[in-house]
């Protein structure tokens, strides 16, 4: 069923065919959406309904977006669905995560090659034996920005999950349980927790469409220590890759 406004805009996103460019960042926080606009050239609102707010730019000459997904898989679905009905294809998550690998610390940033599929949202379209993992361009691109800016990062498979707090220890019926997979995920190399990696990577690969993600680590599992310069060096990272993976663009034929 078509979802769209009788005004030929989406109909959860607000945005309509023309009003994004072809690159998108997406943050889960609207707030973190203005945050990453302030660095655009050009920037416009173009629109803000529920959880998704959206701005488009220019970073160096090349049109650039920028939609705040909220929290999870189902929202981060319809905001990659509905951008690439308006003419997206190519989707960085810039978001915020919590450290599982012992060699991941606060303040680091994390770039994703792919997804652990806890979530349950990616299930909805394709079985678990399907690998939820990020696009490899768009990946190399976000480690030369990082390693062109100087940021320390870390590059690994992350997992993607659902309940915020079902993670803090003795908090829900299953949590004993949940210790034990946190234990599962660390001896598998898995460095990093969030909640939507998955989800568009997923959603991402069986359109066709090339996504990635970059992660400020903000905490150990269960606990938010916030170090706002993870989040603004992830920012960069993201913008700097979009500049890389645009002079690549211009270089194919």
């Amino acid at each position: 069923m078509q979802k769209r406004l009788m005004s030929g805009k989406e109909y959860h996103i607000g945005v309509g065919p023309g009003e994004v460019a072809r690159y998108v960042l997406l943050p889960g926080d609207p707030a973190r959406a203005e945050l990453i606009a302030k660095h655009f050239d050009e920037t416009k609102e173009i629109a803000y309904n529920r959880e998704f707010r959206t701005f488009t730019g220019k970073v160096d000459e090349t049109p650039t977006s920028v939609t705040s997904t909220g929290i999870g898989g189902p929202s981060a679905a319809i905001a990659v669905e509905e951008l690439a009905k308006c003419g997206a294809d190519t989707f960085i998550r810039v978001g915020t995560a919590g450290a599982l690998g012992k060699n991941v610390k606060v303040g680091d940033i994390v770039i994703a090659q792919a997804a652990v599929r806890e979530e349950g949202t990616s299930q909805q379209y394709v079985p678990l034996s399907y690998p939820a993992v990020a696009d490899l361009e768009v990946t190399n691109a976000l480690v030369a920005s990082a390693k062109e800016l100087g940021v320390r990062y870390r590059l690994g498979v992350v997992v993607s999950k659902d309940a915020f707090y079902a993670e803090e220890p003795g908090r829900v019926p299953l949590s004993k349980q949940a210790e034990e997979l946190w234990g599962l995920w660390r001896r598998a190399r898995v460095i990093a927790t969030e909640m939507e990696c998955a989800t568009i990577f997923t959603v991402a690969g069986v359109n066709g469409w090339r996504s990635g993600g970059v992660l400020a680590i903000i905490g150990p599992v269960g606990k938010v220590v916030r170090p706002l310069p993870a989040v603004e060096n992830a920012i960069k990272v993201a913008i700097g890759a979009v500049k890389i993976l645009a002079r690549q663009n211009e270089k194919k034929p």
